[in-house]
């Protein structure tokens, strides 16, 4: 498994990867193209596109902030998943960022929240925080209310998710 990032929106892979984000993630959930674009440039943000077996299976959007990272989406391509290829770029987070936040729907929200929710349990994550609402994403976009997990034991959650919320969401 190869993780490669990308630089430009104008990298051949961004075209699916813009529309399965597109497809996976509802409207309230994702950026849209104009304010996903300059992310590519943004010193903080890594956007990864995941390779297995000479495909593309899918990305990673991560954040590095002051003592994390924050991974703002996760997905494997509809096509490539229960093949366990989630566990594996879990693997691959845990090895190279020690220190993971991530943000889902709460379990009880529908039978795939609830299949997530497991997936990260199996993984090493646990629930840090069930009153957390991510911003809207902007005009248009409602805020939602989300579940914060991560893979070790944050001193202060609330500084987390101010530091989410001024720099991801700004």
């Amino acid at each position: 498994m190869e993780f490669l990032q990308i630089t430009s929106p104008e990298d051949y892979r961004v075209e699916q990867i813009y529309g399965s984000y597109c497809t996976t993630f509802c409207e309230n959930e994702r950026r849209d193209w104009e304010k996903l674009v300059p992310l590519f440039t943004n010193p903080k943000v890594k956007i990864l596109s995941v390779l297995h077996e000479s495909n593309n299976i899918g990305y990673l959007i991560l954040w590095e902030l002051s003592t994390y990272t924050f991974v703002e989406h996760f997905e494997v391509f509809e096509e490539f998943r229960n093949q366990k290829l989630g566990s594996h770029i879990t693997k691959y987070l845990f090895e190279n960022y020690p220190r993971i936040i991530l943000e889902i729907e709460p379990e009880h929200v529908n039978e795939n929240a609830a299949r997530r929710y497991a997936f990260y349990q199996r993984n090493g994550f646990r629930l840090i925080d069930e009153m957390y609402v991510q911003p809207s994403y902007g005009k248009g976009k409602k805020p939602l209310n989300l579940w914060l997990l991560s893979n070790y034991t944050p001193e202060n959650v609330k500084d987390i998710k101010d530091e989410i919320y001024d720099i991801v969401y700004h």
